[in-house]
């Protein structure tokens, strides 16, 4: 699309007007409106997350592993030559929500064991260790499902290779940093918070 634009611009008399349809119009369309769908996103599980854990700390906790997943993404998107189209773009929305899914099989068990007197740092290294097998089974079963899309062939391959390369992508890259990142980012907010509140209440 690109090319044909720089083409058009050298080629055709200032006359011509041209414009894109089907999947090349929906592609430009979805450009400009893209950014918003991902900070509603992050704001539907951001709110969600809040309401369940009853607190505005721990949701921050579960969605800092979001960008582990988003550079996992565009890491191997961009490593196997692919776009940035519609199809990865449904791939990004779609990780928000697994990456906020292993965070929160160790932020629940972390929050559960801050309730019962230990440690910021204790109850996360505690939650991760606890969750570690079962982020990983969820984690590459579902990689292992979508890998076929990751390597799809044929008619119409390439809107599930984009969306596949960009779902297993960072799906594996978040899965790999996020049990390290995640127990970190809890005691970080919890020590950030918890001063904040010592703070107030003085």
């Amino acid at each position: 699309m690109k090319a044909l634009e720089e083409v058009a611009a050298e080629v055709l008399p200032s006359t011509y007007t041209y414009e894109w349809v089907d999947q090349s119009r929906d592609q430009i369309e979805s450009g400009d409106s893209s950014t918003k769908v991902f900070v509603i996103s992050l704001i539907f599980v951001f709110l969600c997350l809040a309401a369940l854990y009853e607190s505005w700390s721990v949701p921050l906790a579960v969605l800092l592993s979001v960008p582990s997943a988003i550079f996992g993404c565009f890491l191997v998107q961009y490593a196997r030559g692919l776009q940035n189209d519609v199809y990865m773009q449904i791939g990004l929305i779609t990780l928000i929500g697994l990456a906020a899914k292993n965070a929160i099989l160790i932020v629940e068990y972390a929050k559960m064991n801050l309730e019962k007197g230990e440690s910021p740092l204790k109850a996360a290294v505690d939650a991760a260790k606890l969750r570690l097998r079962p982020i990983l089974m969820t984690s590459f079963a579902f990689i292992l499902g979508c890998l076929p899309l990751a390597i799809a062939t044929g008619p119409g391959a390439g809107a599930r290779v984009s969306m596949g390369n960009a779902v297993v992508g960072g799906m594996t890259i978040t899965t790999l940093v996020g049990i390290f990142v995640i127990p970190v980012m809890f005691v970080f907010i919890e020590n950030l918070f918890s001063k904040k509140q010592e703070k107030e209440e003085k």
